[in-house]
Order: C-alpha cells, then sequence, then structure tokens
C-alpha cells in the first residue's frame, strides 16, 4: 500500500511540474502571437519605435489608450470537416483547445493623432457624379474647418471628378483636399461584392481596411446633404465611451412603419435596426475589435467577419451591407453610438407626418434623399432643397442666392406630408449660413 503511495504521489509532481512546462510555453506562444498581430497592422508594440504617423485609439480629444478585444487560441487551424471551414485558417473552432477568451490584450503604444481635418468618404458608381459633386459642395459650403475626400469611384468617373473638383474657386479649394480611390473588393467574390444591393455600395465595409493610415472617418451616401457643418457631426467621436467605435442613426422611429422588426429574416441592431447612409468610424477600434457573432463562439476582427456574415446571410439579406452591419452590431451593441435621426433624415420621417422629433425641436441637421428622391417629383421638398443648393454659384450671398430662393419654393410644396414639415429642412440651414457669413465678415 505504501509502495502505490509513493507512486501516487511522484506522478502528482510529475504531473505539476509537466503543466508548469506546459504554461509557459503557451504564454510565450500567445506574448509572439501579439507583437506579430501589431506588426501586420503597422503598429508599434511598447519597445519599439514608430517615426511614421501616429494613431489614436479613442476619439476626440481623450486620445487615451484603451485595453480592449480578446485573445484566441491560433494553434490550431480550422480543418476541412470543421462546420467553421469557410472561417480564416488561423481562427479556432467550438473545441479550440487551450483557448484563452478571457486573456485581455495589452495596450498597443498608440498616440493621438490629429491634423485638424474632418475625414470624409463616399463611393460613386454608375450616373451618382452629379450627386455626389452635390454632397461635397455642401459639406464645403457650411464647414469652417478643412476637410479631407476620399472619393472611391469606378475609373471611368476619375477624371470627371478631378476635373469638377478642380475648376471650384481657389477659395474654395483651399478648404479642402481631395484622393481618389478605384473601387476594390477582396479577389474571391469580388463580383458578388460590387453587385450587393447597389453598385459598389458595400465597398463601405472596406475602408477600414483600405484607409489603413486613416483613424477616424465619417461615411456618407452620395445623397446625403450637410445642412450644418462636417465639424459639427465629427464632434460625436469625443462623446464615444471607451466601447463604442462607430455612430449611426436608427432605421425607423416609429415601429409601426419600420422595415427591420416586420420584415428582416435576420437579426438586426436594437427596435428598429440602424441606417448605414451616414456612418461615422473611429477606425482604428474597428480595425482592433473582436467581434462576437453567431457563426463560431471566437470573436473575430473586422477582416475575418465579413466573407462569413456574406457566406451565411446572402439569401437572407435585402438591403445589402446594410443589413451585414446591423447583424454585426445586434451581436455587439456595446460598439455602436446611436445618433439622433436628425443627422440623418430621410423621407420616412416625414412621408406618413413628421414622426422625428429632434428635428421637431432643433431642425434637420443632414438630409438624406434615398429612394431616388432628388431626380424624381414623389417629394418635392427634398428635391427643392438639392437643387438649391446644387445650383448656388460659389461666391454668391447663400442667403439671397440659396435660402430665399429655396424658402419660396418650399412654399409650393405643403401638398405632400414632407412639405409641411419642410420648415424644419431650413431652420438648422439658416442658422449654418448665418455663421457663414458672420465669419466671412469678420475675416474680411
Amino acid at each position: 500500500m505504501r509502495c502505490y503511495l509513493h507512486a501516487f504521489l511522484l506522478c502528482m509532481v510529475f504531473t505539476f511540474f509537466s503543466l508548469l512546462y506546459v504554461c509557459n510555453q503557451l504564454a510565450s506562444t500567445l506574448e509572439e502571437g501579439d507583437h506579430w498581430s501589431l506588426r501586420e497592422q503597422g503598429i508599434p508594440d511598447r519597445s519599439a519605435h514608430d517615426s511614421g504617423p501616429l494613431l489614436r485609439k479613442r476619439p476626440g480629444l481623450a486620445g487615451l489608450r484603451d485595453s480592449e478585444g480578446l485573445d484566441r487560441c491560433k494553434s490550431g487551424s480550422v480543418s476541412y470537416w470543421n462546420p467553421y471551414w469557410r472561417l480564416p485558417a488561423d481562427v479556432c473552432g467550438v473545441n479550440c483547445l487551450l483557448e484563452s477568451p478571457l486573456r485581455v490584450k495589452s495596450g498597443s503604444a498608440v498616440a493621438e493623432h490629429s491634423d485638424g481635418r474632418g475625414h470624409l468618404a463616399v463611393v460613386a458608381c454608375g450616373p451618382r457624379l452629379e450627386e455626389t459633386l452635390t454632397m461635397l459642395k455642401s459639406a464645403v459650403l457650411f464647414s469652417k474647418k478643412p476637410l479631407h475626400f476620399y472619393i472611391f469611384a469606378e475609373d471611368e468617373l476619375h477624371n470627371s471628378f478631378r476635373n469638377a473638383l478642380d475648376s471650384w474657386p481657389r477659395t474654395v479649394l483651399a478648404k479642402f483636399n481631395f484622393t481618389i480611390y478605384p473601387i476594390s473588393f477582396p479577389k474571391e467574390n469580388a463580383k458578388e461584392w460590387k453587385k450587393l444591393f447597389k453598385p459598389c455600395a458595400s465597398q463601405r465595409l472596406f475602408l477600414p481596411l483600405i484607409l489603413k493610415e486613416v483613424d477616424s472617418l465619417l461615411y456618407v451616401d452620395t445623397d446625403i446633404l450637410f445642412l450644418r457643418p462636417v465639424e459639427d457631426i465629427w464632434a460625436l467621436l469625443s462623446q464615444f465611451n471607451s466601447s463604442q467605435l462607430a455612430a449611426m442613426a436608427p432605421e425607423h422611429e416609429e415601429p409601426r412603419i419600420g422595415w427591420y422588426n416586420r420584415f428582416a429574416r435576420h437579426p438586426y441592431y436594437g427596435k428598429t435596426g440602424i441606417n448605414s447612409g451616414v456612418m461615422l468610424m473611429n477606425m482604428t477600434r474597428l480595425r482592433e475589435k473582436f467581434f462576437k457573432n453567431d457563426m463560431t463562439t471566437v470573436a473575430l476582427r473586422w477582416n475575418e467577419i465579413l466573407m462569413p456574415l456574406l457566406q451565411k446571410y446572402k439569401l437572407n439579406i435585402t438591403w445589402g451591407d446594410q443589413d451585414l452591419l446591423n447583424i454585426i452590431f445586434h451581436h455587439n451593441p456595446e460598439s455602436l453610438y446611436v445618433f439622433p435621426c436628425q443627422w440623418n433624415y430621410r423621407p420616412d420621417h416625414c412621408i406618413y407626418g413628421s414622426n422625428c422629433q429632434q428635428a421637431e425641436q432643433e431642425g434637420v441637421f443632414i438630409l438624406h434623399g434615398n429612394r431616388g428622391v432628388y431626380h424624381d417629383n414623389k417629394q418635392p421638398a427634398f428635391r427643392a432643397v438639392y437643387e438649391a443648393i446644387q445650383k448656388h454659384p460659389f461666391g454668391e450671398s447663400m442667403e439671397t442666392s440659396l435660402l430665399l430662393p429655396l424658402e419660396a419654393l418650399l412654399k409650393t410644396t405643403t401638398s405632400s406630408y414632407c412639405g409641411r414639415a419642410s420648415h424644419l429642412f431650413t431652420k438648422k440651414l439658416k442658422q449654418s449660413i448665418a455663421s457663414v457669413q458672420q465669419d466671412t465678415t469678420l475675416r474680411g
């Protein structure tokens, strides 16, 4: 009996030291994985010296470093028979051995970088040239701080954009820079991504992966019109808490006319979903975040989650990339900052009567003329605002050549519900124009 006890004790001691050795090796492997991940993103670890452009993890003025994201087991690749075979090879499935989901990554040495510019991105394909130029014009007209435009467009539109923007007056050109990019998707399934919902619309999903040196970005659809300065929505970045990395408005304010809560065949954010026509992003956080999902118990990064998500839901989604964003933030609600409907005001907010309370109180900040309402007669109030901005000559008084003609035209649109609410369109616009004119007077 004593011999058995000695043997048992020896086995326990051997097992104990074996476990210590395994844990030591595992810790070493995980640390190397962390340094490799940082190098892959171009982010220096704490022992590295970075002489390139610096990024910030937190938005606004804080610029504090966060420690966020969960480490994952990468020691076992997913084999062909695994139900998660569509995921990247370095992502484990449900039975990943020695997963460490509770191990918090150390904060990387990322400092705040701000050049004082607002960064605005748009994607234009097909007959969207004039609409996009009008959107950019509205951004320049009311903004006091400099802007940088990131224009993603089909190759045949590049010269047209360049020639049109270069033809604007020098005083206007001094307010912004622009860069034109080709439309680009991952080589695998590129055609599928390009045709998702509208031509090229899903390009916005890949902006964080293409614009790797850009910390924060405001994406807008081509049918957006700014009625107040871009820097005002840009300032919302400073209101993000430590977990939020993107901001959008609800798809609907009134659930009885909501689309997602009545018809969606996939998960969506909140009670009525979100609309991605105006999307403010802290892309540094977005690139580093590990997103929970319903495809695997392992959290996935942005570049890992998009294709599996499309493959799973492509037969169930109607609104393309917006639906994919709804699915992502359904599973990660803590990562989304929801701003009021006045920042993304659409015909849905007035077509059956006004249902955007914030716009009722303060006016419309950003007008979103989706469903082509700038170019038909279904919503003449929306079209009137678009044409007023489009036709306004640079250098002339915005009060006399934009605001007054617009107010006169809006009075003729009261046969529609949106026309009866059109005073909301000019409420903030008046203040924006007055502010610009006051600033011009002071400089003059």
